[in-house]
């Protein structure tokens, strides 16, 4: 079941939303759902690397023969 929510758009970008609409042959609802869902999931799939970062330093930092392990991440020091 879905649900309104009103959202307030500058005119530049709400005439931006109707052409891409129109080109699309698409309703604007669709495209601000995709949109929102895109970025949602982008931000929360950008949180992953920073907590796997935290944790391989927070298990680093234990007492442990393994040390420095987290040095091994493809994320930036």
């Amino acid at each position: 079941m879905s649900e309104t929510t009103t959202v307030r758009l500058s005119a530049e970008l709400k005439k931006k939303l109707e052409t891409v609409a129109r080109q699309q042959a698409r309703g604007k609802s669709w495209i601000i759902q995709r949109a929102l869902d895109e970025y949602l999931t982008r931000a929360i799939i950008g949180k992953f690397p920073t907590e796997a970062q935290r944790q391989c330093r927070a298990a680093n930092n234990a007492d442990r023969k393994d040390r420095g392990w987290e040095k091994f991440g493809d994320w930036p020091e």
